[in-house]
């Protein structure tokens, strides 16, 4: 994890963010256990606190639990739930907006795939 943090948001969440998408890309398994708050502390030269206000959203929203004494560990099924929430909310929220731009620009689908095809279809 690196240090680049947006002013638009707090700190908490950009952890909470990142650690989301490495539950998405597979960097965090299911069944593994996340790194310790002291350790991601130190990592990303962040209180604790800040680290621990991060795990506790994981938990609330039912993506990590903690297990006593050896930490806190991602849920089966995290993945496939944190897919169906962010599809959820980029159809309803970033779509919509990217869309909009799309059709001011006049872009066509094709535009849209040349583009891809020419960045080496990057996912």
């Amino acid at each position: 994890m690196t240090q680049n943090w947006r002013e638009d948001q707090p700190i908490y969440r950009q952890i909470r963010d990142r650690i989301i998408d490495g539950i998405l890309d597979g960097s965090f398994k299911e069944g593994e256990a996340l790194p310790s708050v002291r350790t991601v502390a130190v990592e990303l030269q962040v209180n604790p606190l800040t680290v621990s206000k991060a795990y506790q959203e994981l938990q609330q929203a039912g993506v990590a639990e903690p297990r006593r004494g050896l930490g806190l560990f991602v849920v089966p099924g995290a993945q496939q739930q944190l897919q169906s929430a962010e599809r959820d909310n980029f159809l309803s929220k970033e779509w919509p907006e990217i869309a909009s731009r799309i059709r001011r620009l006049g872009l066509s689908l094709n535009d849209l795939l040349a583009a891809e095809a020419a960045q080496g279809g990057e996912q």
